[in-house]
């Protein structure tokens, strides 16, 4: 029984071939395509404007240098929110919850706007290690703190999402499985449990959005020191 808890987060395959691939880009159907109008219908102007709103907020905390960082930055928050989402629906699978791709993910951007620092601007970029006024004593011990802080950072995003989406795709079995086996002998605690249920499915939609946009706005952060 507890291995069945677990089930959902293996990578379902056909025929022996991994279809974790097909999961990825399954979001990139459901966005409109353009046409060579500027607004084609309700669906384009909906998308125009949350693509609008999601660029400006990753952009915020970043100055002009940072802005030609936009189309990757926003085109990951798209990805990440439409697999967060389409991942709460019935009989489907969450590629997020695979901590493989979340590292996949953050590693490749952590190290690329850790390559930009060090390439634009070196001093400031290693002067992140020490801060300034340390005591003579204490510079080793601190270089290699923030070392560590600094390397860790990749495995921070990835296990950060991972571990909120896993928890709370459990939690939903969990509380589901416990609704369907207390109908027949416990019908109102059933009830009260179906509405914990709805409750924590509300919840779960809005901690699919959130991580999402954290894990965006941590690499923004992290470009931000770097440029």
């Amino acid at each position: 029984m507890n291995l069945s808890f677990f089930d959902q987060f293996s990578s379902p395959s056909l025929l022996g071939i991994p279809l974790i691939l097909i999961s990825m880009t399954f979001p990139a159907l459901l966005l409109p395509s353009m046409g060579n109008r500027w607004v084609t219908n309700r669906v384009s102007t909906l998308q125009l404007w949350a693509v609008n709103l999601i660029t400006k907020q990753l952009m915020t905390p970043l100055n002009k240098k940072g802005h030609k960082w936009a189309l990757i930055l926003t085109s990951l928050m798209i990805f990440l929110l439409l697999i967060n989402l389409l991942g709460l629906l019935p009989y489907t699978f969450t590629p997020t919850t695979q901590l493989s791709m979340n590292l996949a993910l953050a590693f490749p951007l952590w190290l690329a706007t850790l390559l930009t620092g060090l390439r634009n601007q070196p001093s400031v970029s290693l002067g992140h290690l020490l801060p300034e006024g340390t005591p003579t004593p204490l510079i080793p011990a601190l270089i290699l703190i923030e070392t560590t802080s600094l390397l860790i950072r990749p495995l921070a995003l990835g296990v950060r999402l991972t571990a909120n989406l896993t928890a709370g795709h459990l939690l939903i079995q969990l509380i589901s499985t416990a609704t369907v086996a207390l109908f027949t002998t416990m019908p109102l605690v059933s009830l009260l449990t179906f509405l914990v249920l709805f409750l924590l499915t509300i919840l779960e939609v809005a901690v699919a959005m959130i991580q999402a946009y954290v894990f965006v706005l941590l690499l923004t952060l992290y470009l931000q020191e770097n440029i």
